[in-house]
């Protein structure tokens, strides 16, 4: 896809490695839809950002576990472009939940945040992006959903929703729209993360160093704007750590 002023909504875009996809795509020449749910201050920092590369951005407020308000957002990027050509499902929660602390709150909102929304946004992004010819959908899953490990279960099923769900959108929107996921391994792990694990993890990593939102954006970039003949693949981007 020739992505030059095209336009994408990257979810979760206004910290952390969502931030670093949106600007990279940026870089790439296309206008970006930034969207947040709680972080608007950071969310119209990015806007600046990326302007300054020559290009538009628009910050979007939008609660995605309200599935109605889903709607309102693609319907605010269409009116602002008239087009959506990329979607790349960023956003998703992250709670620690040992077996004993797990209940039904916890478990739904997980499972709305980055299973439920992710597909309503795309279903509703599906609709612009075929006005215009296609497009290309990217899902951030996590190397979680194919290895689970202990003391996240409602997240790591979630993310195994979206490996799943990954493969079945291509499927389902073959040939106009192309969908992948990018499974992060160990890239930027929690703030308060104890620093000997953090060690551990990158000492067992054949690659033996932790991952960046650069290592990610890039995997985001080559799916969207560098390969046209990949579509339902989980392109797993953990220095190894699966395998390790």
């Amino acid at each position: 896809m020739d992505v030059n002023g095209k336009v994408a909504l990257v979810t979760g875009s206004g910290v952390r490695v969502g931030r670093r996809i949106a600007t990279a795509l940026a870089g790439r020449g296309m206008h970006l839809a930034i969207h947040y749910h709680t972080s608007r201050g950071p969310a119209e920092e990015a806007v600046e950002e990326i302007r300054a590369l020559g290009v538009e951005a628009e910050a979007f407020g939008c609660d995605l576990g309200d599935t109605p308000r889903i709607a309102r957002l693609i319907a605010a990027i269409d009116e602002r472009w008239g087009r959506l050509d990329v979607l790349v499902n960023s956003a998703a929660i992250f709670p620690r939940t040992p077996w004993d602390e797990i209940d039904e709150a916890v478990w739904d909102r997980t499972q709305e945040v980055n299973l439920k929304a992710p597909f309503f946004t795309a279903w509703h992004a599906v609709r612009l992006m075929r006005r215009n010819g296609g497009g290309k959908i990217v899902n951030i899953a996590d190397w979680a959903g194919l290895r689970p490990y202990p003391y996240y279960l409602p997240y790591v099923v979630s993310k195994g929703g979206i490996i799943t769900m990954t493969k079945a959108m291509a499927k389902e929107l073959a040939p106009e729209i192309a969908v992948n996921a990018v499974a992060p391994g160990p890239v930027m792990l929690p703030e308060d993360f104890d620093p000997e694990a953090a060690e551990r993890i990158r000492k067992a990593t054949p690659l033996k160093r932790l991952g960046s939102p650069d290592d990610v954006a890039a995997a985001v970039v080559f799916l969207v704007a560098t390969t046209d003949f990949v579509t339902g693949h989980v392109l797993v981007v953990d220095g190894g750590r699966l395998i390790g």
